[in-house]
């Protein structure tokens, strides 16, 4: 990708009620747009019967954003099968455990069955091999926020099968591993391997869903390799990479938002199929803005490949709920751009008239003129388009939080608590991080390399090999600081549980044991209330940071600290509020030395850095908050970008509600 900011959003020229490709344009050139994504969702268009291939909107649209020198990324749009394929081979639908996909929804076919890949790589090549010489194309993103749907069909399961074979050779091994022998489970022979449909085997099943996994990744990386065949070599592939979705809870709104790691795919392994790495991130807005949700979809985004990454998709209104206040949409455009994106595409330009998404609302509404979210989209573009690469920047973070895709299975079968999810103990340790604007990379176990950081929280780590745990205790021994919580290194890489003393090979590292946990009710810490899960600790030579309060676990720790080697290891016995979290936080940063890189400002002010393209220190201030504010400048002499006014230190900053301050290090 080039220098400038990518700004655009999906357009769908298929879906408007009347021709009107040019005014559209038009509009997108006017709001300092300079790209769209096109073609992604609309196979039925492009084949519309078997081998008969029309791509008459998508010329429409290049030839017409060449016109205004403007791009467009080509999405293959292999997620959405059309109907007379599905009519012409019925197996192409993806068979789950509840039975097979009747056809309508997005996302419910085999991209394992022979049949669907046939017809996915012609229409991938043909699109690929027509679209590639236009001089408006920049980028391919393969395939829509591709999972493993839920694959229990024939080819899934003989798959799983002929890999337990090659991973374990003897159907003993298998059965030990994953303990089989229970309830009878244990088999004699491959061939008597049964349909997983009907697994009880929470450790198979969690073994049954990585493989999965690995075959979404295979199938990027197999979409990726045909788009590499046609695709020139200024142009990028991505992929746009979503995240767990959780519900609102209020009983009123049916919608709900990107939340946390995402449990049918890992990132991490799909990562090496693009060449830009991509993400779909959603989130609340009106009051309910934090920003968190942009931060953290952004932090793992961009720590797939430690490098700037594009916003796929984002709201512009969405829904009424979603309907931004006034200065939210630039401030959510900033956000983005803050945890390290080059560039942010909105989803999608146009209300659709008709359909599922009917009312998940575009930038221009159904009336299809200016509004004030155009407008403000306008402001954006033009600011953008003014200092371009000046803005952008790239992170350096000291500290990694760790994530793990088989722990968040594991929990599924082996749950905390029945109000306490893996990714609920991610984000508990995440938000509080980010209030304390103390910036992070989001790490999977896998590929973490220890000594890029100063400061490794571990979330939940449940399910963690021996060789990772060895490289967190050689991390702390060398001077590193580690904050991990209860649930953490418990099993192993078969989710199995170790069966020695608590926490498997950190008793030394953190200088306390345990063998009971207890569900906290009436338990506190400091006198704030603990909830869902409490592991008994016993300090064996840690300090003890809180004490449990309570007539019966009162001889117990919650929470300790150790000196291991040259650094230190905090251990988290129990899920507590975030002000007991972020007094840890502070004493952990202590230890590390990074206390004096944390600001003095909290949210609803949120402070993200970097250095841009001209090697100079950035700091994005936000007011998320509908509360104007003066705010004393952090820093010691800085020029505020867009309006060019310098302050000093502890100088009064102004900020308006829901407003954005660039502060260029002098």
């Amino acid at each position: 990708m080039n220098e400038a900011l990518l700004f655009g959003a999906a357009y769908y020229a298929e879906y408007m009620p009347y021709e009107r490709i040019e005014k559209d344009v038009q509009m997108m050139k006017a709001a300092g747009m300079n790209t769209v994504r096109i073609a992604e969702s609309t196979w039925s268009t492009e084949e519309p019967q078997d081998g008969v291939f029309n791509f008459s909107y998508v010329d429409k649209v290049l030839d017409e954003l060449q016109k205004y020198d403007m791009h467009a990324i080509i999405g293959t749009p292999t997620y959405a099968v059309p109907s007379w394929l599905a009519e012409k081979d019925p197996s192409i639908m993806v068979t789950r455990k509840d039975g097979q996909a009747a056809y309508g929804p997005r996302q419910s076919m085999d991209f394992l069955n022979p049949v669907f890949l046939f017809h996915a790589e012609r229409i991938i090549r043909m699109l690929i091999g027509h679209t590639a010489p236009h001089p408006a194309v920049c980028g391919f993103q393969i395939d829509n926020e591709t999972k493993h749907y839920g694959n229990y069909g024939q080819y899934a399961q003989k798959k799983f099968r002929d890999y337990l074979q090659t991973v374990f050779e003897t159907t003993e091994e298998c059965n030990k591993a994953f303990g089989l022998a229970y309830w009878s489970n244990s088999i004699a022979s491959w061939e008597n391997f049964p349909d997983m449909r009907g697994c009880i085997n929470g450790n198979l099943v969690c073994e049954y869903e990585r493989f999965l996994r690995t075959c979404t990744a295979q199938y990027l990386q197999w979409q990726a390799a045909i788009v590499s065949e046609y695709k020139r070599p200024d142009q990028f592939i991505t992929h746009n990479f979503d995240f767990e979705w959780r519900k609102y809870t209020d009983g009123i709104a049916p919608d709900g938002y990107s939340y946390g790691v995402q449990p049918d795919i890992n990132h991490t392994e799909a990562a090496g199929a693009v060449t830009i790495a991509g993400a779909d991130i959603y989130h609340p807005a009106q009051d309910n803005l934090t920003g968190a949700e942009i931060a953290f979809g952004g932090d793992e985004t961009r720590s797939l490949k430690h490098a700037g990454y594009l916003v796929a998709e984002t709201e512009a209104q969405a829904f009424k709920h979603w309907t931004p206040y006034p200065g939210q949409l630039r401030q959510q455009a900033y956000s983005h751009i803050a945890s390290g994106a080059a560039g942010m595409m909105y989803w999608s330009w146009q209300s659709i008239h008709n359909g599922f998404e009917t009312y998940w609302k575009g930038l221009l509404s159904h009336d299809l003129e200016p509004n004030p979210a155009y407008e403000e989209a306008c402001r954006i573009g033009k600011e953008w388009k003014r200092f371009g690469n000046d803005i952008r920047i790239q992170k350096k973070n000291k500290t990694a939080l760790v994530i793990d895709n088989l722990s968040l299975s594991a929990f599924k079968w082996f749950p905390i608590d029945k109000n306490l999810s893996y990714n609920d103990v991610v984000r508990w340790m995440y938000d509080s991080l980010y209030e304390m604007n103390i910036e992070c990379d989001i790490v999977d176990i896998h590929v973490l390399k220890p000594e890029d950081y100063k400061l490794i929280l571990t979330p939940a780590l449940y399910c963690i090999s021996e060789e990772s745990i060895a490289k967190l205790a050689a991390f702390v021994r060398n001077g590193g600081v580690l904050v991990s919580t209860f649930k953490s290194f418990f099993c192993d890489e078969h989710a199995s549980v170790y069966h020695d003393t608590q926490p498997h090979m950190m008793t030394e590292c953190f200088g306390m044991h345990y063998s009971q946990f207890v569900l906290p009710s009436g338990v506190t810490l400091n006198k704030e209330a603990c909830s869902c899960f409490a592991e008994l600790l016993y300090a064996d030579g840690a300090e003890t940071l809180a004490q449990y309060e309570h007539q019966y676990w009162n001889t117990y720790a919650g929470i300790t600290k150790n000196a291991y080697g040259k650094g230190y290891a905090y251990y988290i016995g129990t899920f507590t509020t975030k002000n007991i979290l972020k007094e840890v936080y502070k004493k952990a940063a202590e230890s590390a030395g990074m206390q004096d890189e944390i600001p003095p400002c909290s949210w609803p002010v949120i402070i993200r850095s970097g250095i841009n393209g001209e090697g100079r220190t950035l700091h994005y201030m936000f007011n998320y908050s509908s509360t104007p504010a003066l705010i004393p400048c952090p820093f010691d002499s800085v020029t505020e970008i867009i309006s060019g006014t310098g302050y000093k230190k502890s100088e009064p900053v102004p900020f308006g509600d829901w407003d954005i301050k660039i502060l260029e290090e002098d």
